[in-house]
């Protein structure tokens, strides 16, 4: 595995550290914009290796957690009835709705499948004529493609029994939103290569001229994270605020054309909600007009379902970067992924999943806490091994 071999080498790590020490002068705070890339961070110890100067600061990057409750319940409602076969990836189905979850409405009898591409969806659709087939479809600019072309194709092969339920979101308005918010202390953003390897980087020059902020788009691995922390640090240092890719393995500047041109003929741009944080404006995708008869909302007539979050859980701060997630009262006691208040701590990508998982309980009297007064791991400390797959059980 040539990319995992060579950007996961600890005395390469070592020598980005450096570069990153000796360039930083003053403190610094940054956001990644990535469930994956928090995992990574976490997994490795990347932010404990960083100098002190440095901070790192995990936004709504994971799309099962920004997905909001009352979509969750919309989903719990749809799931529930005996007509309909509903399908998910895995990773969705112990997130908390009101009161249940979508594991909790299978053991009750409900058809609840776990699929591994929308296209599973389409297929059970047409083996089951006689049954309405329903594909939960969240996630970022990465996931939206493939779920546009499943609607798609259903539209094109005649398959009238196959329904998206809809809950994409877009990166560009979240991070419009986090600058723009009073409590704000983010100078410089790691944005998601994935992301970009479909939609390009052509609307990240604006926000970063806009709020002065640097963005560099970043991989996964540890050396990619390090790179990007180093480009921004160095540009911050500089007083510079534009957008690199450090990424460009994977992310052409324009990104696929392919895929962007099947998002635009199937969605198009909406205002949405994310878990704990509330609308932001034009940054999510519908279903055109024109694949209307596909869109489950629209023919379960759940549009009217309106939720509250619960007041207990804090994910919401913890996607806006208020809060980390050992600094919530409820985690790792009432909150746990065996029993989340939140998705946050149930998301494979999930910032307070990965410090679950990762035992990141730095709190005095927290199982697992580093002593007081202990040094912070070495660069060479940092595992070489890759980051746990969605369908983790020890997560999902």
């Amino acid at each position: 595995m040539k990319y995992i071999d060579e950007f996961q080498d600890p005395d390469l790590a070592a020598r980005l550290l450096d570069d990153i020490r000796s360039t930083v002068t003053r403190p610094w705070a940054l956001m990644e914009v990535c469930g994956g890339q928090t995992h990574s961070i976490i997994r490795h110890g990347i932010d404990q290796l960083l100098p002190d100067e440095v901070e790192l600061i995990h936004g709504p990057g994971c799309p099962v957690c920004v997905t909001p409750l009352e979509v969750i319940d919309k989903a719990l409602e749809i799931a529930s009835r005996p007509e309909v076969i509903f399908c998910s990836f895995g990773d969705m189905l112990r997130v908390p709705g009101t009161g249940r979850d979508l594991f909790q409405v299978r053991a009750e009898g409900g058809d609840v499948r776990v699929v591994y591409s929308p296209l599973d969806a389409l297929r059970l659709a047409e083996e089951n004529p006689d049954r309405e087939v329903v594909f939960f479809g969240i996630g970022f600019e990465t996931t939206a493609p493939p779920n546009a072309m499943t609607v798609h194709q259903a539209r094109r092969r005649g398959i009238r029994n196959f329904s998206l339920l809809v809950s994409h979101v877009r990166v560009p308005p979240a991070i419009e939103a986090i600058m723009q918010s009073p409590d704000c202390r983010v100078q410089g953003f790691l944005a998601a290569g994935h992301v970009c390897s479909v939609m390009g980087t052509a609307e990240y020059p604006a926000l970063a001229e806009r709020f002065r902020v640097p963005i560099v788009v970043t991989g996964f691995e540890p050396l990619d994270v390090l790179e990007g922390v180093r480009r921004t640090v160095r540009q911050l240092e500089r007083g510079e605020h534009t957008v690199e890719n450090a990424y460009p393995r994977a992310v052409p500047p324009e990104g696929n054309p392919a895929a962007r041109a099947m998002l635009d003929d199937v969605f198009e741009v909406a205002d949405r909600a994310w878990r704990g944080i509330g609308v932001i404006p034009d940054s999510g995708w519908r279903l055109s007009p024109r694949y209307r008869d596909h869109d489950a909302e629209h023919r379960f007539q759940v549009g009217d379902i309106t939720t509250l979050e619960p007041a207990e859980c804090r994910s919401g701060e913890v996607l806006q970067g208020l809060l980390k997630p050992h600094e919530c009262e409820a985690f790792g006691t009432t909150c746990t992924p065996r029993t989340p208040l939140g998705a946050t701590m149930v998301s494979s990508e999930g910032a307070c999943a990965a410090y679950y998982l990762y035992r990141r309980l730095d709190l005095p009297g927290r199982p697992g806490s580093r002593p007081p007064g202990a040094t912070a791991p070495t660069a060479t400390d940092a595992p070489a091994v890759t980051v746990p797959s969605r369908e983790d059980s020890s997560v999902v």
